[in-house]
């Protein structure tokens, strides 16, 4: 149980809306911020303004998975008016709070330095990200399947990453039928793959490998689907890019060369948000719980 910590939940989307209700079940109590346009009752929470006095009353801030962008501002698909996180309501957090988000820019991790109050990440975990990969993996099917004329079984598949989603993307691939390629980089992975019945390659070698394949998911988020290896990608083919932002493809490039290529981050916000959201709000309630036993520190 939650009880007697107050917990502040600062903007977001539809995955949002499985915190607040997991977090009222467990007894905290807490406080909505950027979520004047919310269409949905929740029973025993507090709609407030963004101001210094209630920042000084809060144990834990929840942000979106995208905490803010690099000035602050926080996204929020409940609210009319701008949310922006200043460094004045930060500095109004008492020193024993916590905030906990998907994944911090430089402007939270800067700010939470500065007044010495830690900035969770949570996709920094691997329990969150192999669970969010699910939905990743089912997304990115979803839009392959939308934008193509042909089956996946059969077809010539290409995963680059072979970390947590590019590990699911590739074994759902694989168990549709079709032929998985599945670009690495560290030895261990090309055994791994190989071992799975994958075809494994080192990315050294992609520009060559490209030149069959019917589609293309890169989980790598540095520039990987260069100008020239597009050049020798065939014109059928599809890229979905699943890495963050602004991913891992030459789109400018691919456009010119009549290659559809679609940057796809956040799939399970979009695709599944009852589901991403039931994931956050397990592991943030298991992690605040944990956090905040003893409560001797937060009176």
């Amino acid at each position: 149980m939650l009880t007697g910590i107050s917990v502040a939940i600062m903007g977001g989307d539809a995955r949002q809306l499985e915190v607040i209700q997991k977090f009222t079940e467990l007894d905290a109590t807490v406080t909505l911020l950027g979520f004047d346009n919310l269409g949905r009752q929740f029973n025993g929470v507090t709609h407030a303004k963004l101001d210094s006095a209630v920042f000084q009353h809060v144990d834990v801030l929840i942000l979106p998975v995208v905490g803010t962008d690099d000035a602050g501002h926080v996204e929020s698909i409940f609210s009319s008016e701008e949310l922006v996180l200043t460094d004045e309501l930060f500095s109004s957090l008492p020193k024993h709070a916590k905030v906990y988000t998907g994944m911090a820019k430089s402007y939270l991790k800067q700010i939470g330095k500065a007044h010495g109050i830690e900035v969770v990440e949570l996709l920094e975990r691997d329990d969150i990200a192999i669970y969010n990969s699910i939905p990743t993996a089912e997304g990115a099917l979803m839009m392959a399947i939308q934008n193509t004329d042909i089956t996946i079984h059969g077809s010539v598949c290409m995963v680059l990453g072979f970390g947590r989603t590019g590990f699911t993307m590739a074994k759902t691939l694989q168990g549709l039928g079709a032929t998985v390629k599945v670009g690495v980089r560290k030895p261990e992975h090309f055994a791994r793959a190989w071992e799975m019945g994958f075809q494994p390659f080192y990315t050294k070698d992609l520009y060559s490998e490209v030149s069959n394949i019917d589609l293309l998911f890169n989980t790598i988020p540095t520039m990987i689907v260069t100008a020239q290896v597009i050049t020798n990608i065939p014109h059928r083919a599809l890229i979905i890019d699943l890495a963050s932002k602004p991913g891992g493809t030459d789109f400018r490039f691919a456009e010119k060369r009549g290659i559809k290529a679609m940057l796809a981050p956040g799939l399970p916000g979009i695709v599944a948000p009852k589901t991403a959201g039931r994931i956050m709000a397990n592991t943030l309630s298991q992690l605040i719980e944990e956090d905040f036993k003893d409560r001797s520190d937060v009176e």
